[in-house]
């Protein structure tokens, strides 16, 4: 079976008769010319800073009196791609990646799940899980560093009541897990969100009529309500990927990349790179080309996994397969 694509027509009358006119389509159409404006707008602020992104990669960035680009071939991607601190952040940015997003998938799902049972007082309680993310992340950074501070913070006090070390930001080995604990508690709220919107699209009546099968609530949850919530999913995960990978502003209110490089991921370096240490813009830019490449591959395993895949496929050829 052949697919042909369908052109649009409208019908005329001229002289008594009546004729189709087929209708402009693709860029020649209506639509297409009432969105051109904001499409080249968009175009020249996204793909302009790209082709620089990608120049400044190949060079040396001059800044004093100007920006000028002095083309030094593969230097700067040899010097990156050799480098075994940049090797050594990118495995602490892995590491902060999977244990934020793991964390979040998992009590935000939790918490849907809580308020979606609850029969009284949800508003209220849907509230209170909210607020964290209303915060700036910088003000959450701050709170968190005032809260652990081992002289008058809250938290800080009442580890010591029951013996655990105060001095987390200042010890290599929690510095890490704080950091991201702070994350979890600001980011879980909007994955609550989104899957609790998805829990509540799932039809009432499939939930009844398998509790009615005598299926149990787990079964219930893991076996109808995850399947039908793998697009809801999918724009968690993708939400909060996206802003895993590039985050800043917590560990800078924070630890700014220490004790000891312990928070120092990808973005902390290419910070320093570009702005603090020897002005490297061009290899900067090197760092910010491999963490939109790595972007691209995770949307893509996401999807892959958790897309729609019961979509027909036609080919052109035969007929759905």
């Amino acid at each position: 079976m052949t697919v042909a694509t369908a052109t649009p027509e409208r019908t005329t009358r001229s002289g008594g008769r009546a004729r189709k006119v087929r209708e402009p389509h693709g860029f020649r159409s209506f639509e297409f010319a009432m969105m051109a404006p904001a499409l080249l707008l968009l175009a020249v602020l996204s793909l302009i800073p790209f082709v620089m992104l990608i120049a400044m990669s190949f060079s040396r960035v001059r800044t004093l009196g100007g920006v000028r680009l002095q083309f030094t071939g593969l230097d700067n991607w040899v010097a990156v791609l050799g480098d075994a601190s940049v090797w050594a952040s990118w495995g602490r940015s892995l590491v902060y990646f999977g244990s934020i997003v793991a964390l979040e998938m998992v009590l935000g799902f939790a918490f849907a799940v809580i308020l979606h049972h609850l029969l009284r007082g949800r508003s209220i309680m849907l509230s209170v899980v909210l607020l964290p993310m209303f915060l700036a992340p910088v003000m959450v950074g701050l709170l968190g560093r005032f809260l652990l501070d081992s002289t008058i913070g809250l938290y800080a006090q009442l580890l010591q009541l029951v013996g655990i070390d105060t001095d987390l930001f200042a010890r290599p080995g929690t510095a890490l897990p704080t950091v991201i604990m702070i994350d979890v508690w600001q980011w879980t709220p909007l994955v609550a969100l989104i899957l609790l919107a998805g829990i509540t699209s799932v039809p009432p009546s499939t939930l009844e009529a398998a509790a009615m099968d005598g299926a149990g609530f787990f079964r219930r949850l893991f076996e109808m309500v995850v399947p039908q919530m793998k697009p809801i999913i999918l724009v968690a995960l993708l939400v909060r990927s996206m802003d895993a990978i590039r985050y800043f502003d917590i560990i800078t209110a924070t630890t700014n990349g220490g004790p000891a490089d312990a928070t120092k991921i990808i973005p902390i370096r290419l910070y320093e790179m570009a702005f603090r240490f020897n002005n490297q813009i061009g290899r900067a830019a090197v760092l910010g080309i491999t963490m939109l490449i790595f972007s691209i591959a995770l949307a893509n395993i996401f999807v892959r996994f958790f897309g729609d895949r019961e979509t027909a496929k036609v080919d052109v050829a035969g007929g759905p397969h």
